[in-house]
């Protein structure tokens, strides 16, 4: 049977849907375990196991700004250097690597935004040892001791 379009002034029938005595509940349930769900896992992709990541910056005020990150666990550490205020203009510099006081690697640190930052992957440091990095150009050394 076709459809008869409403008298104007009558009132419009609402649209059907299946009733139940539960049926707003459980939605706002599946709802709240589905956000509680993605929250938790969010949470569990964002930390990785063991972390013990530090980071120490040169403290002087006026001059460069020489940073050092250590990310890792134990003995087992990515290492980057950062200057946090190089010149205008340097695109790149040389950075060295230190691990108790002897040279490890010279590298080219590139510009990121206002940071010139240069990473070396995970390797393994050993503990209770001091990493540190320089950047041509600054006499600044930032250093930190892996845990």
């Amino acid at each position: 049977m076709p459809a008869r379009a409403a008298a104007p002034g009558a009132p419009v029938e609402e649209a059907r849907r299946p009733r139940g005595r539960h049926r707003g509940r459980l939605t706002r349930f599946r709802q709240s375990a589905l956000v509680l769900a993605l929250a938790g896992l969010a949470v569990c992709l964002g930390v990785t196991p063991a972390a013990a990541d530090s980071a120490a910056c040169t403290h002087h005020f006026s001059g460069p700004q020489i940073c050092i990150r250590l990310e890792g666990s134990g003995g087992r550490n990515a290492v980057t250097g950062i200057w946090t205020n190089p010149p205008p203009r340097a695109a790149f510099r040389t950075v060295f690597l230190f691990r108790d006081g002897e040279h490890v690697d010279t590298a080219r640190a590139t510009r990121s935004g206002r940071t010139l930052a240069r990473s070396w992957p995970r390797w393994d440091t050993g503990t209770g040892v001091e990493l540190c990095v320089k950047f041509r150009g600054s006499r600044r050394t930032a250093c930190q001791t892996t845990g």
